[in-house]
């Protein structure tokens, strides 16, 4: 009964900590910005092209913002397209950003991994791989000493 109850904190910290709680975010995040890129290149290539293949109107004629270029009287407003995609990249950047600083702080205070044991050795014969307690390499046959500890010499 002496167990510990986590505050409401506490526990809501713990939940968005989680490095799924995070991918999720960035996902949501990244793919609402890449469907401003998708609906700017639909509103402003995709549907004009098809307005001129098929002499059909483009819509309201009002000031676009950025850049245009007209054919055949149908106007190309690549301004918004460039400007989806660098909205992108910054958003993509600035997520990156926020992601790699979250990891660090995820990392301070970690105990570093221990090295995995060693369990193999090099014949100093043939090169080979042996188990660490060989006393003859299996490749060459050569008979191998057995590393005596310090101590023990």
């Amino acid at each position: 009964m002496a167990e510990k109850k986590k505050g409401f904190v506490a526990e809501f910290k713990e939940f968005v900590m989680r490095g799924n709680v995070m991918d999720l975010a960035v996902g949501v995040i990244i793919g609402a910005a890449f469907g401003n890129i998708v609906t700017a290149l639909t509103n402003s290539f995709i549907n004009p092209l098809i307005s001129v293949c098929t002499g059909g109107n483009t819509g309201e004629e009002g000031v676009s913002v950025g850049g245009t270029f007209t054919i055949r009287g149908v106007i190309f407003d690549y301004g918004a397209f460039l400007s989806a995609i660098v909205n992108f990249l910054i958003i993509a950047f600035i997520l990156f950003l926020m992601i790699k600083a979250v990891n660090k702080m995820m990392s301070v205070g970690k105990k570093p991994e221990a090295p995995a044991p060693v369990t193999t050795k090099t014949c100093p014969y043939c090169k080979s791989t042996i188990a660490k307690d060989a006393t003859r390499c299996p490749q060459c046959t050569s008979t191998l000493e057995l590393d005596v500890p310090l101590e023990a010499k």
